[in-house]
């Protein structure tokens, strides 16, 4: 007798951008058990508003795949597995399907590493050699001189401290390696052993570090004191990537600010959360002159609130680069994050552990 075939799985999509056809047809290609409805439910851009999603499709559905759309528990009835878009769980972790249910979470962490990437070493560059003032020079039609510019401070030698040693931190690092940089990586558990250090998310093929050799040195802990010991170690650029939690909201303000200036004038780049920092703590850091202990500039991806106020002092520091949550977007998000779902289609298939599983004690 053969092996018994797959079970029917009926994956409703919920996302808000047109559905893709052919990355549909390939999955399906690779796994004929598996049947697609796809609602495109933004409606602002001509999707559907998601209190049309009659309550008999969600109840059929075995599999959902959405950004952060959720059903209540009482129509959860024949979900599996729920597959999300996003690489952070955090605004799922207060639904009462996440709560009350045991319904496991899968996230895109990942898929968009090489492009954040990217955009981090984008902007420690454009910090580094004076792109904002030499683009007003531009605008204003100037050729400007060297003694505008000033002396650039190449790469070499100076520390990239990695917040949250991740799928996003690992491939900075491999960047910030190549530019010649020393890399020191914080996480929240001790890494200790070679295993340990692996990553065993997704990893897009050619990138990131996947058996973690790349760090000179790691650190750990969820208390400040350990947060503040890593901090401490010379670092001249630290890039916060780790997830936002209780634990980790404001997990960098006042004290820590202060001890990025004074040791190095340290640059922050953040493309974790905005909450991650205490804003108000980070704005009067920003505004403070290097020889009083000030940061020498920061990169936002993300803000706290989002959208960030027109009122904001951040808007008009010269020291800081703000963009609107933009830095993960790419032509290949998609591709990858239902990449993850078919691998872990055929792990249903096969019995084996499903890859990028968010851990509920963890929340991330």
């Amino acid at each position: 007798m053969g092996d018994a075939s797959p079970e029917k799985e009926h994956i409703l999509c919920l996302l808000p951008f047109p559905e893709d056809e052919k990355i549909l047809k390939s999955i399906k290609d690779k796994h004929p058990n598996v049947e697609f409805t796809y609602r495109h439910i933004l409606p602002d851009h001509g999707g559907i508003k998601i209190s049309t999603i009659p309550d008999d499709l969600m109840k059929e559905a075995t599999i959902l795949v959405t950004l952060s759309k959720l059903p209540s528990p009482e129509l959860a009835v024949n979900l599996k597995l729920i597959h999300l878009f996003s690489a952070g769980a955090d605004r799922v972790l207060s639904t009462p399907i996440w709560k009350e249910g045991q319904i496991p979470f899968t996230n895109s962490s990942g898929v968009h590493s090489p492009q954040i990437s990217e955009w981090v070493v984008l902007q420690i560059l454009s910090h580094a050699h004076r792109q904002k003032m030499l683009l007003k020079l531009q605008k204003d039609h100037i050729w400007g001189s060297f003694q505008d510019v000033g002396f650039v401070r190449d790469g070499v030698g100076q520390r990239l401290g990695v917040l949250g040693y991740g799928a996003i931190g690992r491939q900075t690092a491999r960047v910030a390696r190549a530019l010649g940089m020393d890399v020191i990586a914080y996480t929240a558990s001790p890494r200790t052993t070679p295993e340990s250090k692996r990553d065993h998310g997704y990893i897009v093929d050619g990138t990131g570090d996947p058996d973690g050799s790349i760090p000179s040195a790691w650190y750990s802990g969820l208390d400040k004191a350990s947060l503040r010991h890593f901090l401490s170690q010379d670092i001249d650029i630290l890039l916060i990537s780790v997830p936002l939690t209780p634990q980790t909201k404001h997990f960098i303000a006042a004290e820590e600010l202060q001890i990025l200036g004074e040791k190095k004038n340290a640059f922050i780049v953040n493309i974790a959360r905005g909450a991650i920092i205490n804003q108000d703590d980070l704005i009067a850091a920003l505004k403070k002159k290097p020889a009083e202990g000030g940061l020498r500039g920061a990169a936002l991806d993300v803000t706290e609130p989002e959208p960030l106020p027109e009122e904001s002092e951040l808007w008009d520091l010269e020291n800081v680069a703000i963009t609107p949550h933009v830095s993960g977007l790419g032509t290949t998000y998609a591709e990858r994050s239902f990449e993850i779902l078919d691998i872990n289609l055929t792990n249903l298939e096969q019995g084996r552990p499903l890859i990028n599983v968010v851990d509920r004690r963890k929340g991330y």
